[in-house]
């Protein structure tokens, strides 16, 4: 029996533990792989207030773990299979065993989407999907294909340049919804280019990828191409992890918090990229679990 079990360990569920601890609560953070979650796997953390130079998302997670683990914060690596919200005591059921708690806070984020595409899935980790972080290095000198348009895609490709020898940035819109910072450097970036208004269709191969096809989307035409050995690395936003709350009444997928990060259900909190915001980034995460953890312990 804990005061409060956080289920997730992005910054979150970290900043929520941290803060649990310190008002005296018997805490554990329930994470189903590493600390860090998402942040933790991209090659460079940027815009957050104070991080160390050249701060990559490993460094950032393994700091989140020293630093929730010197604060008395109790970490379980368990994946988490039914919860039980409602009532006065909270249960959490995974694969290895059952925990139960007083208040519950959600912060187990979001999954990278997948495009769904022909060829993907057999494709996966010998060239379709990789991470940047850990494969860019591995794929030097090849060509490399970044799929998506926003600030985590045009960063990785950014990162990914310094392996490449070249990096195809394949958006379906017209321009790209990086911020200025991101554009501004891909300009001075030689060895990448932008296919805007295309999707990636489909992929082809066996024990690596042979071909791509891409389609225009203003003319509708698919080009075929042959770059044996290739790497894609997709960045498509995201997929909250919500499908283990069914008690909860979703919106789009997310849950609806109020300025408590309480849920609907009293003694349930959400923090970070599962709830319902405008901006998710590191920085708002933290500030839920912080938010969270406040409420909670009351």
């Amino acid at each position: 029996m804990y005061d409060i079990i956080i289920i997730g360990g992005g910054p979150a569920g970290i900043s929520a533990g941290i803060y649990a601890v310190s008002r005296g609560k018997k805490t554990l953070i329930i994470e189903k792989s590493q600390i860090g979650g998402i942040i933790g796997k991209v090659s460079t953390v940027t815009h957050y207030s104070a991080i160390v130079e050249n701060e990559s998302g490993a460094t950032f997670a393994e700091r989140l773990k020293r630093q929730a683990l010197h604060a008395g914060v109790e970490i379980r690596y368990e994946n988490v299979i039914k919860t039980e919200l409602q009532g006065d005591i909270k249960t959490v059921m995974t694969e290895e065993g059952c925990y139960q708690a007083q208040k519950l806070i959600l912060a187990n984020g979001s999954t990278p989407r997948k495009l769904d595409i022909p060829g993907e899935a057999g494709l996966t980790g010998k060239g379709m999907g990789l991470n940047a972080a850990r494969d860019g290095a591995l794929y030097a000198g090849k060509n490399m294909y970044v799929v998506g348009g926003a600030d985590g895609a045009v960063k990785e490709a950014l990162y990914l340049s310094q392996f490449a020898k070249t990096v195809t940035i394949i958006h379906f819109e017209d321009q790209l919804g990086c911020i200025a910072e991101f554009k501004n450097k891909l300009k001075d970036t030689a060895n990448i280019t932008l296919r805007l208004s295309s999707r990636l269709q489909a992929v082809h191969g066996s024990e690596q990828i042979e071909t791509l096809d891409i389609a225009d989307e203003k003319s509708g035409k698919t080009e075929t191409i042959q770059d044996p050995g290739c790497g894609v690395f997709v960045y498509t936003g995201t997929v909250p992890n919500t499908d283990i709350y069914p008690e909860l009444v979703l919106e789009n997928g997310y849950i609806p918090v109020n300025d408590k990060m309480e849920t609907a259900i009293p003694g349930v909190y959400a923090a970070g990229d599962i709830r319902v915001k405008q901006v998710r980034q590191a920085a708002t995460a933290v500030a839920d679990g912080a938010v969270a953890a406040i409420n909670a312990a009351v």
